[in-house]
């Protein structure tokens, strides 16, 4: 996410929105008893999420779920902002146990991230919703962070290095992620018989990308990426503590 903030999210009270996420908010003094929670419509709009995408959520469709109007979901969401913040912390409730790699940090790592991937993969729609910026957060966003940090600990980096190296591993992970999410094998075909027969008109032009195709660059090779990638970001982990000794 990035660019010019909508009216909504300038006009949005960070304070509020903490509250909602951690359960601080007041109960309505008037009106009818309660009979839902911010729990409880975030995870309808999770299911609908995950069923149709981030962009068919809309607090009429939420509310269809539970056969009352949009205006009665307000009375426990503000808007579809703070609903999306509320989604993200419940797709994030089970915070990962790491207790199977105490002790060893590249093993607890290795689980995070792909912990953190499935979770990607179970839930695309999280792609666009959960932004690569300091935001809001909630109590399982931040058991997450505090959970990568932990993994961390043993290697003696310092703080800044770990939050480093953490953002290192959440980029990887986001990026097959988005990947996995983008993948269309009809299309992936079409894309690879065009851009060959542009190739063969224009090798001479693009020498280096043209050995490399002819070489099977891209051609599957039955390595996990997941793993490949952060055998690469956790050898140079390594490197870096050896450098400190």
């Amino acid at each position: 996410m990035g660019g010019r903030k909508s009216r909504q999210e300038q006009d949005r009270d960070p304070r509020a929105v903490l509250a909602l996420l951690w359960g601080e908010q007041g109960q309505p003094t008037r009106g009818p008893k309660p009979t839902l929670s911010p729990q409880r419509i975030a995870a309808a709009a999770v299911e609908l999420a995950d069923a149709q995408g981030l962009d068919a959520v809309s607090m009429s469709k939420v509310a269809a779920e539970f056969g009352v109007s949009a205006m009665a979901l307000y009375r426990y969401v503000p808007g579809k902002a703070e609903l999306v913040e509320l989604m993200i912390e419940s797709m994030l409730a089970e915070v990962p146990d790491l207790s199977a790699a105490e002790g060893d940090w590249r093993a607890g790592t290795r689980l995070w991230a792909r912990r953190c991937l499935d979770l990607y993969r179970a839930h695309p729609w999280a792609l666009a919703a959960v932004a690569m910026r300091r935001q809001v957060m909630g109590p399982h966003q931040l058991g997450w962070l505090d959970a990568a940090h932990a993994v961390l600990e043993p290697t003696g980096l310092s703080a800044v290095q770990r939050q480093q190296v953490f953002v290192l591993v959440v980029g990887l992970v986001r990026s097959l992620a988005q990947q996995t999410a983008d993948f269309d094998a009809d299309g992936d075909r079409e894309w690879n018989r065009l851009t060959g027969q542009v190739l063969e008109r224009h090798a001479d032009r693009f020498p280096a990308l043209t050995r490399a195709i002819a070489d099977g660059a891209f051609e599957p090779t039955g390595t996990d990426p997941l793993d490949f990638g952060l055998d690469r970001i956790l050898d140079g982990v390594e490197a870096l503590m050896a450098g400190r000794e």
